[in-house]
């Protein structure tokens, strides 16, 4: 079978336009948001960003993912901090909770809700692009980490799969009400009092000690 190779400089020009695409619909919204904007900001012509995508709803649809992809990978990363918690489970506990609010809250995460929430009604599948992306793979990943904590006698047996989703909730629902669905800029002390707060209840349902 022979291999079909993408030049270099044709993948490193799409990261380019969808990276700058991103920046573009955030900042001004899909509406307003042109395909001359995103060239613009990518440092190409219109022609070139037309020779990627179909149109402006593709360029859309590839920076939303692409963007949600980035989250994940970083969400991730955050959670491997409890592959290995240490003899201080509730200070990795905090460690983590603190990362992942510090993603939630950072401006991407917020300008990636924000157009989510924007254009459900004109995209549909957004959600599931955008929000089953972060479930599929954060979820689980967590859902690991809390099972072998289990295993590990450090938290009481129970299902992973649902003490992940309280801990993540006992996160993200707080910082959604207080921030206002991400329109206001939460100061960090209110961020660790929130990441705090989650572990310590968390710890009251399922810790051993």
């Amino acid at each position: 079978m022979v291999e079909v190779r993408v030049p270099r400089g044709r993948i490193d020009k799409r990261q380019a336009i969808v990276d700058a695409a991103f920046r573009v619909f955030a900042r001004q919204g899909y509406e307003q948001a042109s395909v001359q904007d995103i060239a613009e900001e990518a440092g190409v012509s219109k022609q070139t960003v037309y020779n990627h995508f179909q149109d402006k709803q593709a360029v859309f649809s590839a920076a939303m993912a692409a963007t949600a992809d980035a989250v994940l990978a970083d969400n991730l990363a955050a959670v491997e901090r409890l592959r290995d918690p240490g003899p201080d489970l509730r200070a990795a506990l905090n460690e983590t909770a603190f990362g992942l609010l510090k993603i939630c809250c950072d401006p991407r995460s917020s300008a990636l809700r924000s157009l989510t929430y924007a254009q459900l009604t004109r995209f549909p599948d957004l959600l599931e692009v955008v929000q089953g992306r972060l479930a599929s793979g954060l979820g689980p990943a967590m859902a690991d980490r809390l099972a072998r904590l289990a295993l590990a006698g450090e938290l009481r047996p129970c299902d992973p799969e649902r003490a992940a989703e309280q801990f993540l909730a006992l996160l993200t629902a707080p910082v959604e009400t207080r921030s206002r669905m991400g329109t206001r800029k939460l100061p960090e002390d209110d961020v660790k009092a929130v990441a705090e707060a989650a572990v310590d209840t968390f710890l009251r349902a399922y810790g051993t000690r």
